[in-house]
């Protein structure tokens, strides 16, 4: 795949990072810093529009609210020298918001931020940034999260979303939602330079990160939170049609699927699909087709870690 992005096909994707072993929270760590946020466009007319854009989403519905997000900056994956010592992520996190990402990454001129590839090569790359990341570096993409869950029968649990929602109704997806920085105090950047509050602010992210998924998956399946085993961190997706990307888990439910479907109907979120699926590994294959990119990237970052353990869903 080029650098420069053409496509409006919803269900493309592209992995930006797999990790089919699987990484605890204690091989991921995340250095969040204002570096990683985004950098305003050059053209004062795009740039007006995210406003533009937001103010006219408001006047649609006033339920809108402009929450802070964690923005995607890229990572450092360190494998050591030492075939005993286990590989190692760090991801690199700014902030951004919802505002932003509507009036960027979801607005109709979204490629128009989109970096030239022509300009990449001329384009100072800070440690850690790759391509993907230069390239989006106007845009707010802000990190997603995801969790390929698996029941005690060895099935995927698959939402399909409401066709109230604002993006994708009626599309296939894996629980998820956001990592939040709310959840850990964070509202901005200010007052996070001094060296042991940015290593207390880093570790709490990083935390955040595994804790957030929990949450979305409790409140969207209606699982209990101690019937979930701790997740694993399996790689990070980005669907191509506006560079939307979304950090996997893989996590084990020690219920059986129709325990879960009698779970489901009380859910806190519910209200965000019509109904819950438990599939085998060749049903998903089939309904994979009908997910946005970053969820059908989850799909391939599972089957990678399937194929690499030599266990997981059963295919009948």
């Amino acid at each position: 795949m080029g650098d420069k992005i053409h496509c409006d096909d919803p269900h493309e994707f592209k992995l930006l990072l797999s990790c089919p072993c699987g990484l605890s929270p204690l091989q991921m760590s995340v250095v969040f810093d204002e570096a990683y946020d985004r950098i305003p466009h050059p053209d004062p007319t795009l740039e007006q529009s995210i406003s533009q854009i937001w103010d006219k989403r408001v006047q649609q519905s006033s339920s809108l609210y402009n929450g802070t997000k964690f923005r995607y900056g890229g990572y450092n994956f360190d494998v050591g020298n030492d075939p005993k010592q286990q590989p190692r992520v760090t991801l690199h996190l700014g902030l951004t918001d919802y505002r932003t990402f509507v009036g960027s990454n979801l607005s109709s001129m979204w490629e128009r931020f989109l970096l030239p590839s022509e300009e990449l090569h001329i384009t100072f790359h800070r440690e850690g940034t790759s391509n993907d990341c230069i390239q989006c570096q106007h845009t707010s993409s802000p990190l997603g999260n995801g969790a390929v869950v698996e029941t005690s029968d060895r099935r995927i649990l698959v939402l399909q979303r409401s066709n109230k929602v604002g993006e994708f109704p009626g599309y296939f997806v894996f629980p998820g939602g956001h990592p939040e920085p709310q959840e850990v105090g964070i509202m901005s950047h200010e007052g996070l330079q001094e060296l042991n509050q940015c290593q207390m602010i880093n570790s709490k992210v990083s935390q955040e990160m595994f804790d957030s998924i929990v949450r979305e998956v409790v409140e969207e399946v209606g699982a209990p939170a101690d019937t979930l085993s701790s997740p694993i961190f399996i790689g990070i997706s980005r669907r191509v049609l506006n560079v939307r990307p979304t950090a996997f888990f893989f996590i084990k439910c020690n219920l059986k699927s129709d325990e879960i479907q009698q779970l489901y109907s009380s859910a806190q979120d519910g209200f965000e699909s019509t109904q819950l699926y438990a599939v085998s590994m060749r049903d998903l294959e089939n309904m994979a087709s009908k997910m946005p990119g970053c969820h059908r990237g989850g799909f391939a970052l599972y089957k990678l870690m399937v194929q690499g353990a030599g266990a997981g869903a059963s295919d009948s």
